[in-house]
Formats: C-alpha cells, structure tokens, sequence
C-alpha cells in the first residue's frame, strides 16, 4: 500500500515511516523541515519503497499516482516550537489539514489525523476520557496549538460526515524516545539534555504537576492499530502511568549519573496540572496497551542522545 506520512521528518512522523516500511508499505515522507529534520529519515533513503519530498502542507499538495492512506503529522508539537511559530501552527492545523482531506478525497485514501491530548486543555477531569470536551483558553499562549488541532479534528469530522471520507483520530498523548531534538523542549529531552551537559535540571512550578509518557514504539504501534480500524470516533493513546514531573527529572538524574540539581521556575501560562489517559477505548477496540517500561525507555533515549554528542 503507498502511504503518504506529512510531518514525516519529525519525531513522531520518522518512526512512523520506519514502521509502515517495515510492514511492506510504500511512503511518501513529505516535511518542510521547519522542526523536523532530514537526519531522522536518512537511514530509509536506501530503500526503494521510501521518497521523500519537501513541501509545506499549507499549500497545495499535489501526489502523483494512488494512495491508500494519508497520515496527517505536519505541525510543531512543542512549546518551543508552536510559540516561537505561532500562526505557521494555526495554519497548519487548519490550511495543511484542509488540504490533506481534500487529497484524501480525491484519491479515496484512508486519512488519519495525529491530534493530541492538549485538546483537553488543563482538564478538570481525570484520567480524560474520549467523550471529555476540555478546558482550553483559545486565546491563551498555548491556545495556537491546542485550538490548531480543535480545529483539525472537526474538520477530519466534516469531511468524513459531508464527503465519507474515511478517516480516523488519534489523540496522542506525552510520547518519549530517539529522534527528539535536545532543544525540543518538552520535558524528558530537555531533562536529559541538562543532566549530560551538566547543567541544573529545570522544573516549571514546584514539580508536582503530573504526565504519563509514553515509549515511541509503543505509541505508533498502536497508531498501526487505529490505522487499520474501521474506528472513526477519537482514540487516546499514551501510557496510562501517570507520573509527577519531579519524579521523572529524578529518574534522569538517577540514569544518567549526573550531579545537576533540581531548579524551580514559574509555572508557564495555562501549564496543564495533570495529563493521564483513559485508553479503555484503545484497549477494547484496538487490542492495544502500552508494553515499554518507563526505566527501559530512558535508558535507550538517553543512549540516543549520547550517541548525538559523539557526532
């Protein structure tokens, strides 16, 4: 089946590319480059059945030939990244995913939507469940990238409602592992970053705020899982082990061996409080649960970044 992957440059979209090739796949990576990195699918250029192409989804995407599914992945994902590019977020969210559906409708191709748990917002419920309708300020900071991917869901929705596009939601949760970038931002890569650099451990509020993350393999396994569902409805995937953030910067510490100490700076704009997910949904219709430990994961994402200083 010939796949096409936006975004597939990235973290996420790389290890995606990887799996789908590994189950006989064919992929077209498409990336602008803007946060993902040529690096990260270097290793798959030797393969006949990868191409990729540089393109900025919020134009027009033109594809040659058929495909059979689309999996929508273009967008920065951090906080670094959706503040520092703001209205290319929006844009994304909203232009880039209008014209994914609207290549997914003219080629009759599968279209799975990579969403997020940040739709929740700083929910006031959990675990979040599916059904939940989240407590997001659109006009806050971190409103760009939760309201992007709003957006994007009821626009998957629309399309799939008006025009029987085929499409799915996937309502990814704090995902962990090699690929991320040391500058990312987001708390296990900057943890581990500042423990191999030596540098004091930066903690947002008093640490207590919680995450559950999940191992990167276990993610897009489950993403697979979504993929060739016949499940339209949104499905959270993550790693339900919920866990404070004081916690996890310890356990880099504790792994890396490093000296630095813990730092506290003010909690950011709208930070949410807890993010743990409800994945009753992807355990009964996708067969699917989290199988990496936390420790192991660690490990093989600290590896990984060792392996980048010795570059």
């Amino acid at each position: 089946m010939r796949i096409l992957v936006t975004g597939g440059a990235g973290f996420l979209g790389s290890h995606l590319c990887e799996a789908l090739l590994a189950r006989g796949d064919d992929v077209l990576c498409m990336d602008n480059l803007l946060t993902g990195s040529e690096r990260n699918i270097e290793p798959l250029r030797a393969n006949p059945r990868f191409t990729f192409v540089r393109h900025d989804v919020t134009h027009h995407i033109d594809v040659s030939g058929p495909l059979w599914g689309i999996l929508h992945f273009a967008s920065p994902a951090s906080p670094v990244d959706y503040l520092e590019h703001p209205i290319h977020t929006l844009k994304v969210g909203s232009l880039g995913t209008h014209n994914a559906l609207g290549l997914a409708k003219d080629k009759k191709a599968r279209f799975l939507i990579a969403s997020t748990s940040e739709i929740y917002g700083d929910p006031l419920v959990s675990p979040q469940q599916e059904s939940y309708w989240g407590n997001v300020n659109p006009i806050g900071p971190r409103g760009v990238y939760d309201e992007a991917k709003r957006f994007a869901e009821a626009m998957t929705m629309a399309y799939h409602r008006t025009h029987g596009v085929d499409t799915r939601i996937v309502r990814i949760f704090n995902t962990y592992g090699p690929r991320m970038r040391p500058n990312d931002g987001r708390a296990v890569c900057t943890f581990i970053t500042q423990a191999l650099n030596g540098e004091d451990l930066t903690i947002f509020g008093d640490g207590s705020q919680t995450r559950s993350f999940c191992y990167v393999t276990d993610l897009v396994a489950g993403i697979l899982k979504l993929l060739d569902s016949s499940e339209t409805d949104p499905v959270n995937i993550g790693n339900p082990d919920e866990i404070p953030i004081r916690r996890i910067a310890e356990e880099v510490l504790e792994l890396t061996g490093s000296k630095s100490k813990l730092v506290t700076r003010p909690l950011p704009q709208d930070d949410p409080k807890q993010r743990r997910p409800d994945i009753t949904r992807a355990k009964t219709l996708l067969k699917w649960a989290p199988k990496v430990d936390r420790r192991e994961g660690l490990q093989k994402t600290i590896a990984y970044f060792k392996s980048l200083r010795a570059k």
